[in-house]
């Protein structure tokens, strides 16, 4: 049963990943970063210098940040920010929106057209301190990368498509030819991020979908969770044992009937998946 566990209300949750023994996410519309102990039931949260998509933890042990200004590292204990490398200086009006690590430590973001329209997205990958170009085709909305535990498959969401796409990856870090994986059918929402289980399994959340889904290797949906809140934006598996699916939601475009009928839009949300997760590779900077 889905259950919300933090009663947050973010414009747009986003981004949540499992580092040590809390819940990061962000909400990216209020330039805020929270971690939520589960144990607890209490967070913390800072202010970032722009919009924020997402953290990864680091080898040094700090986090890495997607800002809209580019890629900062944080440091938790001073709360501050601080500029890394901006991988599009050509394109203002692009902002970093969701991230993820392969088992090798490479990072591998998106970016987006903040006005969601123009195809200026595009997806990266940060190795051993430099940020290349993937070469895969511009989008409007980039979302959810994920990568098999192997490292041997990138999986690449275009939200305003429908589709998520499977890309072989190169021992170089290089990638293949893209192949559609998941085609979201219409009246089931977009998908947008998306994370891999222990079995390879590929769960994305579905904007305007109510719900998360699972998909085997093959790209066959085989299992949904329902959720109460229209925009599920991701999830990320937590707990000691990686047992538990924390979800992010948005209040983002919910008119005031819509809210009504939502009061626990924009929460973060638990549930069992069932499954066990991966764990997160700290990135190697």
């Amino acid at each position: 049963m889905v259950q919300s566990v933090f009663a947050v209300g973010a414009t747009l949750g986003e981004g949540p990943v499992w580092i040590g023994d809390a819940l990061w996410f962000v909400d990216i519309k209020a330039h805020r970063l929270y971690r939520f102990d589960p144990a607890t039931g209490t967070a913390q949260h800072w202010t970032a210098p722009d919009q924020i998509g997402w953290v990864l933890p680091t080898e040094s042990g700090d986090l890495l940040a997607g800002v809209k200004t580019g890629l900062h590292r944080f440091d938790p204990a001073t709360g501050a920010f601080t500029l890394f490398h901006d991988p599009e200086p050509h394109h203002p009006d692009n902002r970093l929106n969701d991230a993820t690590t392969d088992s090798r430590g490479r990072v591998w973001f998106g970016t987006m057209d903040d006005n969601e329209a123009g195809e200026t997205g595009r997806l990266h990958r940060l190795a051993d301190g430099t940020t290349q170009d993937s070469g895969l085709p511009p989008v409007a909305i980039t979302n959810g990368p994920a990568v098999s535990a192997d490292a041997t498959t990138l999986y690449h969401t275009d939200t305003l498509g429908k589709r998520i796409w499977r890309v072989p990856i190169n021992d170089d870090g290089t990638l293949g030819t893209p192949a559609v994986h998941v085609e979201i059918e219409d009246g089931a929402g977009h998908p947008d991020g998306c994370v891999i289980d222990s079995e390879n399994c590929l769960w994305t959340g579905l904007w305007g979908g109510w719900r998360v889904r699972r998909y085997d290797p093959a790209g066959t949906a085989i299992s949904e969770v329902r959720f109460p809140v229209s925009n599920i934006t991701k999830i990320a598996f937590g707990g000691a044992d990686l047992r538990t699916a924390y979800a992010t939601t948005a209040r983002k475009g919910l008119d005031p009937a819509a809210l009504a009928d939502q009061p626990e839009a924009g929460n973060v949300f638990a549930f069992d998946p069932g499954v066990a997760g991966l764990p997160v590779t700290p990135a190697k900077l």
